[in-house]
């Protein structure tokens, strides 16, 4: 009996320290460290737009008012998450999760929002698109917005970045009378999938 006892508490131990290792026993990391100076609120209200399966290893960035960005969390997975509330042309809280190729891009949304004219803004956009300029999103990654008047109000949107696709291509519609997914922008680097 006392040999069983012996190997009981020696299998825990190990088993122990293999959780201990792996965080919280799932297999899965731990969500990486913050950089220095960063604010862990900042870095949690970012991530409320994320999905459950990424969030703990995505990156977190701020962006600053030159349009460029500090590094708040640097994760392991291609998603990148960040705050704009009250930015230019935004909602008054609005958080957004995409693919880490998407940041010149969003960097170019706000530079072009940054005058406070949705008009004058997405004509800015255009003629980026024109002139071969914008930047392209990468095909089918995911935009994941959670924005409205405050925290507690705000609704999720999900969009699928298909640049170039078109309503022939894709065979989805070009509105959302049917009820389903539909492209938007078909035809420009703009286009994506709506999803409902």
């Amino acid at each position: 009996m006392k040999h069983l006892t012996l190997i009981f508490i020696g299998i825990m131990a190990v088993s122990t320290g293999v959780r201990a290792q792996r965080g919280d026993g799932s297999g899965t990391p731990p969500p990486p460290p913050l950089a220095p100076g960063a604010s862990r609120a900042d870095v949690d209200k970012a991530l409320l737009a994320a999905p459950a399966g990424l969030k703990d290893q995505a990156s977190v960035i701020k962006w600053k008012s030159d349009f460029t960005y500090d590094t708040l969390r640097k994760g392991t997975n291609r998603l990148v998450c960040f705050d704009v509330s009250g930015f230019p042309l935004e909602q008054p809280f609005s958080v957004e999760c995409t693919s880490i190729a998407h940041i010149d891009r969003k960097a170019q949304n706000l530079r072009a929002e940054a005058i406070g004219d949705r008009k004058k803004s997405e004509a800015i956009l255009s003629a980026m698109e024109k002139d071969g300029t914008r930047v392209k999103p990468e095909y089918g990654s995911v935009w994941y917005e959670l924005g409205g008047p405050d925290q507690q109000s705000a609704r999720g949107h999900r969009m699928i970045a298909v640049p170039g696709a078109t309503t022939q291509s894709t065979g989805l519609p070009d509105n959302p009378k049917q009820g389903g997914a539909w492209i938007m922008s078909a035809g420009t680097s703009t286009a994506h999938i709506m999803a409902p």
